[in-house]
């Protein structure tokens, strides 16, 4: 421990703590910008400076390490006046249309000017003038608001290890932009949308699709299905004001069904799909020979991750949509033929944790017979939006449960929006189908948590199968380094792009800096999933009735032929850049 003074108070911290860090640890505010937990501590926006007794210059609290007997000072007179000056700062140059913009009232840079007191700015920078680019189909870059903080390139470039942005230039000319201000569409971006999350201002935000939706349900000769994944329910109340990790499942039902959608559907019905299939994949792979280890294909960030970096593991990539479009896929064909609906006026909506399936979802890979799985994807963000917009007051809505025929959906289901819960449901079905016995504990502690790389293995027909959980593409990257390497071997590994899985996927709501400092969101958001998993009276994905009478009825078995035409697919090499 490390025993040191912060306004006068002593105060005893672990060795290692930075200023910031003790400061917190004592209920003391300091205001930060550039700062933002586990992915960028720079100390270069000067927000977080404090004084150090004896020091000549005011120093970045978020990288200066405490010592022994030091004493800081985090709100003197000079300190105050050295953030106020740094803030109208950068407020000069800002691009300050904060009404329209996507981020008001959810915005540091808005907080900071309202904590620090500013009511007029001083200084009148040259802007510079940046087209926006909106040419990705799931990113919308606006170097007008960027305020350089840095923290999404951190994230992208540390965190997630794709690197596609930077900042640029130098001086008053510095921008974050990609080698030869190409645009996102044409870099080896994969959409995962970090950099979205990271950022503290509205210089990054998802393709807004909800236009498009809105239209979709006006149009009588539509008939509009929405599906939702299972991570929305963990964080959509955040929007309504609900504590972190909050389930509004009840809520966010009825929500979808007063906006106007013709049925609301659940995604877990998808994702007990997706394990079906899967599943026998793997047990397919196993006893046949097949390419080992089998790697889960539900996280689209992952898929393109893989096809520019990883193009020789794309055989071991499994060939199984992703849940929503699976559902997608069955909502066209097989309910569209229960319901006697021309599957050609069936408009399917998918709300996503997540980015990056706005591109998933516009892959020529993804249609059957000229229609697309899914038509329209928006983030949980766009559908707070909407719930908005149509005014319904959300918390007051009674809890409602999703629409027949695919109201039921298993615990399984549910867990695919925690990193481990795509391996976890597999395990609860192959288990079962290998061992002709029922499971004691259908809880596989093992693949739970937020550490970056997991790894057990499970006893299944008298044979070991090693399995492996990476979640955060800098993660995927070191287990596949370290396969390619012939240091590990796996049967089965689970990858989702965004560290700790979809629950924090890059279309979720938005939570500040400090707000990472006292809360673990992934956990309490996992912990969201998995509290709901343990209420569910079914919670195996084979044992949803829905999904037995669909095999029953039109797919025949897991893997017919059927089954392939309608819920898998394949992927391509892309270039590295």
């Amino acid at each position: 421990m490390v025993n040191l003074k912060i306004n006068g108070r002593e105060i005893s911290v672990p060795e290692g703590y930075t200023v910031l860090q003790a400061a917190r640890e004592a209920g003391i505010d300091i205001p930060t910008l550039c700062y933002l937990k586990d992915v960028s501590q720079t100390g270069s926006c000067r927000m977080c400076v404090v004084e150090i007794k004896g020091a000549r210059a005011l120093q970045a609290a978020c990288v200066y390490p405490v010592a022994e007997g030091i004493e800081v000072f985090t709100h003197s007179t000079r300190v105050k006046k050295a953030r106020k000056a740094t803030l109208e700062l950068i407020l000069s140059t800002h691009d300050r249309k904060c009404l329209t913009c996507v981020r008001n009232r959810n915005c540091e840079l808005q907080a900071l000017s309202d904590e620090l007191g500013v009511d007029n700015i001083e200084y009148e920078g040259v802007r510079n003038e940046y087209e926006i680019d909106d040419l990705s189909p799931s990113v919308v870059r606006d170097n007008n608001k960027c305020v350089l903080c840095r923290r999404c390139v951190s994230a992208c470039k540390d965190v997630q290890t794709v690197a596609v942005i930077d900042t640029m230039e130098r001086g008053f000319a510095t921008k974050v932009g990609c080698a030869f201000d190409m645009p996102l569409s044409e870099t080896a971006c994969v959409n995962c949308g970090q950099c979205i999350a990271a950022c503290p201002v509205g210089a990054l935000k998802e393709k807004d699709s909800t236009d498009i939706v809105w239209e979709a349900i006006e149009d009588s000769d539509k008939y509009v299905i929405v599906q939702t994944a299972p991570a929305v329910r963990a964080a959509l109340g955040e929007e309504f004001g609900y504590p972190i990790g909050t389930p509004v499942t009840g809520k966010m039902a009825a929500a979808l069904k007063r906006l106007g959608f013709d049925k609301a559907f659940d995604t877990d019905t998808g994702a007990d799909l997706t394990i079906m299939e899967e599943g026998t994949e793997l047990l397919n792979r196993m006893q046949n020979g097949g390419k080992l280890p089998l790697i889960t294909s539900c996280s689209p960030g992952w898929i393109k991750f893989c096809e520019h970096n990883f193009p020789d593991f794309l055989d071991n990539v499994s060939s199984c949509k992703s849940p929503h479009q699976m559902f997608g896929a069955i909502l066209k064909s097989y309910y569209a033929k229960k319901e006697g609906i021309d599957p050609k006026k069936i408009f399917v909506v998918s709300v996503m944790p997540c980015v990056a399936k706005k591109f998933e979802s516009a892959r020529p890979e993804m249609e059957n017979e000229g229609l697309r799985d899914v038509d329209a994807v928006i983030t949980t963000r766009e559908l707070a939006r909407m719930i908005k917009e149509a005014g319904i007051k959300f918390t007051s809505l009674p809890d409602e449960d999703f629409d027949q025929p695919f109201k039921e959906a298993s615990g399984a289901g549910v867990i695919f929006g925690a990193t481990g819960g795509v391996m976890e449901a597999a395990l609860r079905t192959v288990y079962e189908i290998v061992e002709k016995k029922p499971l004691e504990k259908v809880e596989f502690e093992a693949v739970r948590g937020t550490e970056g790389i997991k790894e057990s293995s499970v006893m299944l027909g008298g044979k070991e199968v090693r399995v492996a959980i990476a979640h955060g593409l800098g993660n995927a990257r070191k287990l596949l380094e370290s396969i390619r390497n012939g240091e590990k071997n796996y049967e089965f590994i689970e990858i989702m792009a965004c560290p700790g899985g979809c629950v924090t996927g890059g279309g979720q709501p938005i939570c500040s800096s400090k707000t990472y400092m006292d809360v673990d969101v992934k956990a309490q958001r996992a912990k969201a999933l998995y509290s709901e998993d343990e209420r569910l009276a079914i919670r195996k994905s084979h044992e949803n009735p829905d999904i037995k009478e669909l095999y029953e009825k039109f797919l025949g078995e897991p893997g017919s032929h059927t089954a392939h035409e309608l819920l898998h697919t394949h992927y391509t090499a892309r270039s590295k850049f």
